[in-house]
């Protein structure tokens, strides 16, 4: 089985590429802007918001595209770099299917769909995404139902949908908040009771590898390692992986989200991108718990626990300071 992997030099496409690697009946290939650190030999470098370049480049023979590319920081500007990686990348990456004869696709969306959310949200949640990379995810979602619909052929078209995912090696929101905790001068803002679904890397890795196998049809997942913890939780389990005594200082809410407000302006003012903001002051606080009434009907197993996904994460991370 030969299988394309888009944006596969990164966090998740490596592990991924890694999993891939140990299977003789897999042959993989990576495309992205730059070439993998891990699988040089196999690495294709492209732009997808080149329709041209990425038909010249893209492999022939291809059985499964996974794609894994996204633009999707908070703070990107201009916004419109969503919309152009997100979903004219994905247009363009079916229309090359479709060129291709390709018709099995696995597309990493985001729970980002759904927006912010006050209880533990399936896939049947009602869409309300309140942030342009949220609403682009979503989009593209929209560009695969059309082209599943139409020229894709109606074999396989998969969605994940995961929650924030962590792991060693990453340095995005979540390893942040796990350097804070590390450091002990961790900052709880509110109470600490909101629950915060959370993915391991390696999981979301194999999640993927189990649907190149076993995929089928039309199919959307939300993706989180449970139990969830709350933050409260998280903190205590954090700590308890370096052997430190939790001992955190809280702020309120209604101070936290105004100190993040005077962050926006500054940034506003400066043009400097600053570790606080509103938008993460209201995710910190927030409520993001999902779950998955679609993934157990699959036969898939997680292989890590999340707290031990997390323990590992923290030790190889922190534990030399």
């Amino acid at each position: 089985m030969k299988v394309l992997i888009i944006g596969g030099s990164g966090f998740i496409g490596t592990r991924l590429c890694n999993r891939l690697k140990r299977d003789s009946s897999i042959e993989f290939s990576i495309l992205d802007k730059v070439k993998s650190e891990s699988f040089l030999a196999e690495s294709l470098v492209c732009d997808i918001e080149d329709a041209d370049e990425l038909e010249r480049v893209f492999p022939e023979g291809i059985d499964v595209v996974v794609n894994l590319a996204a633009e999707h920081k908070d703070n990107v500007s201009p916004k419109s770099r969503y919309n152009d990686v997100n979903v004219v990348g994905q247009q363009n990456i079916c229309r090359v299917m479709a060129a291709k004869g390709v018709n099995k696709h696995i597309f990493t969306s985001s729970v980002a769909v759904y927006g912010f959310v006050t209880e533990e949200t399936f896939e049947s949640g009602e869409y309300k995404p309140f942030h342009e990379y949220g609403a682009s995810k979503l989009n593209a979602e929209r560009v695969l139902d059309k082209w599943f619909e139409g020229e894709g052929g109606g074999a396989q078209h998969s969605v994940i949908r995961p929650t924030v995912v962590f792991g060693e090696g990453n340095r995005g929101n979540v390893y942040n908040l796990l350097r804070q905790i590390a450091s002990g001068r961790f900052l709880m803002i509110g109470k600490g009771g909101n629950k915060k679904s959370m993915a391991y890397v390696e999981n979301v890795a194999a999640f993927i590898e189990f649907l190149i196998f076993n995929g089928q049809g039309y199919q959307v997942f939300n993706y989180s390692d449970k139990p969830d913890f709350n933050m409260n939780e998280l903190y205590v389990e954090v700590n308890k992986a370096l052997g430190k005594k939790p001992k955190a200082f809280r702020l309120p809410y209604w101070l936290g989200l105004c100190a993040g407000y005077t962050f926006d302006f500054l940034s506003l003012i400066t043009r400097k991108e600053f570790p606080v903001s509103s938008i993460r002051v209201k995710k910190f606080c927030g409520t993001t718990q999902f779950g998955s009434a679609n993934i157990e009907k699959t036969g898939f197993k997680a292989p890590v626990a999340l707290a031990e996904g997390l323990a590992s994460t923290v030790k190889n991370e922190f534990n030399n300071g």
